[in-house]
């Protein structure tokens, strides 16, 4: 049994006084026990994190620029290591798991640029003698809570901008999946950075309610659902702190009648089934308009029976199994309330048998969901895709907009004029115009609007430099040479 503790000062660390259970999703065997953080040992962390902060907020701009590139550099080396520690306790399959090493990797090569990033302005004789000019300086010990579903892209949102701008760095990562967190923390200790700058510490609400009760703490990032996003705020800001939480969604996907099909149902399959649907990006609601409905859910459903479920190390498997036994069990439950409540279950995936005890769910369809029903008022984070017709676009475009979420929307049309109009009119913190899918590339910012964000800054890209940092502004008058009482060569001092 894998014995997981914490990164604390560089050193490992954990009295294992408290235990949590990480498992082999694929499989169902318990392959490691995680330590859970007391609260001395959140503050053990932080403590570091505030020793080594004065030296490392004095380190040079070019040196931490070092760094970064440095630690860029081993995540591209070390990219199939890091995809199989996500597989090993995520499940999702190889394939995936490089790709979010990949989207990570992104804000590394970001934040490496943070000489430009961290620019004030300056402007000169403001006044007669007088200029003003304005700095970016890191606020202190930051903090990052994160969720299973991508244990390295998602620290690697918070962690490479948060080090770049000259803060030191507490990670809480899920406790369902922790080892990927303690790679990153080798990886940057490899690149150079020093002791303390990066720690890690496992744990559940203790952990957490320690971290965003700390007074050393300055600032809080978090992704995860919409309830514990609302707690990390409230309870942060109450404690002064800076928060930035990121909670759930329901993505809705809108298929106009011009759409060409097969490209829709393509990205409809992928992004609703992808990763066992276990991200907040992922498509949950189709919105056909019109005359496309019957066609694309049939399209669907033929994609859906050639879907090759499996262990995520067979590179053979499409997608792989769910987080926990609970969970799947909780995601299997929507689809006989779907169908109690009316909607007709198109594809079952509880239909799907599995062999050894992983935790594998097959794919659902479901056609003729309403906004009543619960697998369209709930967040699922499941393999389950429910179809919801609309007669018009203002039909469509009135479901996202009066959806409690903002997260991510996309439209499928050949038609400029009506994508235009919709990223004009919809709801929403990121768009996709025939991309299912819209996360934003590494130098733009993530985040949602409505119940999809709490707080008002966005993560990573340039609202990351943001949050890290705090302004000041200067205002100076020096005396004329003229008149000073100092030799600067000028002619009216000789």
């Amino acid at each position: 049994m894998n014995r997981i503790g914490h990164v604390i000062a560089g050193k490992t660390a954990g009295a294992f006084e408290r235990v949590g259970p990480v498992y082999n999703p694929a499989t169902g065997e318990q392959t490691g026990a995680v330590a859970l953080a007391s609260e001395s040992e959140v503050d053990a962390a932080v403590a570091a994190a505030a020793e080594a902060f004065p030296a490392w907020r004095a380190t040079s701009l070019s040196k931490r620029t070092e760094i970064m590139l440095a630690f860029h550099h081993l995540l591209v080396d070390n990219r199939q290591r890091l995809a199989a520690a996500i597989t090993a306790e995520h499940g999702k399959v190889l394939s995936d798991a490089a790709g979010e090493v990949t989207r990570g990797i992104e804000c590394v090569e970001f934040a490496s640029g943070l000489s430009h990033l961290l620019k004030g302005g300056y402007n000169e004789q403001v006044s007669t003698g007088i200029d003003v000019y304005e700095i970016k300086q890191p606020l202190g010990v930051v903090a990052g809570i994160t969720p299973f579903n991508f244990p390295v892209m998602v620290p690697l949102w918070m962690i490479p901008n948060a080090l770049a701008c000259g803060n030191t760095f507490v990670l809480k990562p899920s406790e369902k999946d922790p080892s990927p967190s303690l790679l990153i923390a080798e990886l940057l200790a490899e690149a150079g950075l020093p002791d303390g700058v990066f720690n890690v510490v496992h744990g559940d609400a203790v952990a957490v309610n320690r971290i965003l009760d700390h007074p050393d703490v300055q600032a809080v990032s978090f992704v995860g659902s919409t309830p514990i996003a609302r707690h990390v705020y409230e309870r942060g800001t109450q404690a002064g702190k800076r928060v930035q939480a990121l909670g759930g969604a329901k993505n809705h996907m809108i298929v106009l009648p011009d759409a060409d099909l097969d490209l829709a149902a393509d990205a409809a399959v992928s992004a609703a089934y992808g990763s066992a649907g276990e991200r907040c990006m992922a498509v949950s609601v189709v919105v056909p308009v019109g005359d496309i409905a019957g066609p694309l859910v049939d399209a669907i459903a033929k994609r859906i029976a050639h879907l090759q479920i499996g262990d995520g190390t067979d590179p053979a498997s499409e997608m792989g199994p769910l987080i926990t036994r609970e969970h799947r069990d909780k995601v299997a439950s929507y689809i006989g309330l779907a169908a109690e409540e009316g909607a007709t279950v198109v594809v079952d995936g509880r239909e799907e048998s599995f062999a050894g005890d992983g935790f594998f769910l097959g794919v659902s369809l479901l056609d003729g969901v309403t906004p009543d029903m619960q697998a369209y008022r709930d967040e699922i984070f499941g393999p389950v895709l429910s179809v919801v017709r609309a007669g018009t676009y203002d039909e469509a475009l009135a479901l996202v907009n009066d959806n409690p979420y903002g997260n991510g929307t996309a439209i499928f049309t050949r038609d400029g004029g009506a994508a235009r109009q919709f990223q004009f009119d919809v709801q929403a913190g990121m768009v996709g115009v025939n991309v299912p899918i819209p996360v934003p590339a590494g130098h733009f910012s993530f985040g949602g609007w409505k119940d999809s964000l709490f707080g008002d800054s966005h993560m990573y890209g340039p609202e990351g430099i943001h949050f890290y940092t705090r302004t000041k502004v200067v205002t100076s008058r020096w005396p004329d040479p003229a008149t000073s009482q100092v030799d600067l060569g000028f002619p009216s001092n000789r």
